[in-house]
């Protein structure tokens, strides 16, 4: 497991002309079905972390150490360099050192840390931001806090929606003179708006529930986004499925009659059965 290396592949598709669509994964056969399937990147949503490893919606419940763990899981299966959320880093800055720590440790190839004040304050109603100041003071304990240099730091702002073109402007400029290797802008829905923002951003561009006129990646590329997120739909399909086999099978399915379960040789190849099966003639003795 060269992690090293997964994070070179990310920082020369970072630095090409190029906008790339990571799969969204959240666990080891899934990681492992975007590799095969040629996707350039993973992506590792905190939302979807909750799902996963709670059962819980994004309300930021779950903790730094599971989210690592998962996220941990996901790099040891394969070699798909992996992106994840890293909501507000848990906690102040101090918080998001141990942050960016732990996560470096558990192999993934770049991580976000967000300006949203998180998690939800009593009484706060709608979502806010944090100050430009406590949010650049993340941003520099999480570049002082890597060992590894090919690890790629995000600052993501979710201030588009919240106030408009310009604060997104200011909040973008500040954490790129922090020395964040890309910005991350959430609800960004028009060309208008990308368009007001990509000629004052000098660092590749990562983008989120984007609207649909800008889900064209030769249009993305020339403005300097080179990764641009689908959603995360491979999980709710999931779910769907298994909702869809548990009930036809209460109610009276026989096993043999259900339809949408993965091929035998599908499976196969998500669980590496070749390799274990080498493995146990090497070392086992096995025939």
């Amino acid at each position: 497991m060269n992690f090293s290396e997964r994070r070179r592949r990310l920082r020369a598709l970072l630095s090409g002309m190029r906008c790339v669509y990571p799969g969204s994964v959240y666990d080891a056969l899934s990681a492992r079905i975007a590799e095969d399937l040629g996707f350039e990147a993973g992506m590792f949503a905190g939302s979807i972390a909750s799902l996963a490893v709670l059962g819980a919606p994004d309300l930021v419940v779950l903790t730094l150490t599971e989210f690592a763990e998962q996220a941990r899981r996901i790099c040891r299966a394969g070699a798909l360099p992996l992106i994840v959320d890293a909501d507000h880093g848990y906690g102040n800055a101090l918080n998001v050192r141990r942050t960016v720590e732990e996560l470096e440790n558990a192999g993934v190839a770049a991580l976000t840390i967000e300006d949203t004040l998180l998690p939800a304050p009593f009484g706060g109603g709608k979502d806010q931001l944090i100050s430009i100041p406590e949010a650049t003071g993340k941003m520099r304990a999480a570049l002082s806090a890597r060992g590894d240099p090919g690890l790629v730091v995000v600052g993501r702002t979710s201030a588009l929606p919240f106030a408009g073109v310009e604060e997104a402007v200011a909040r973008a400029k500040a954490y790129e003179a922090e020395g964040v290797d890309a910005l991350f802008f959430v609800g960004m829905k028009s060309r208008a708006q990308l368009d007001a923002i990509a000629p004052h951003v000098g660092v590749p561009i990562f983008l989120g529930n984007v609207g649909p006129e800008l889900m064209d990646r030769d249009y993305l590329g020339s403005r300097g986004v080179r990764v641009c997120l689908q959603g995360h739909q491979p999980f709710m399909a999931a779910v769907r499925a298994v909702h869809e086999t548990l009930k036809a099978l209460r109610e009276g399915t026989p096993p043999a009659q259900l339809t949408g379960v993965a091929a035998a040789e599908v499976m196969k190849r998500a669980t590496r059965e070749d390799d274990y099966r080498r493995w146990m003639r090497e070392f086992l003795g096995s025939p």
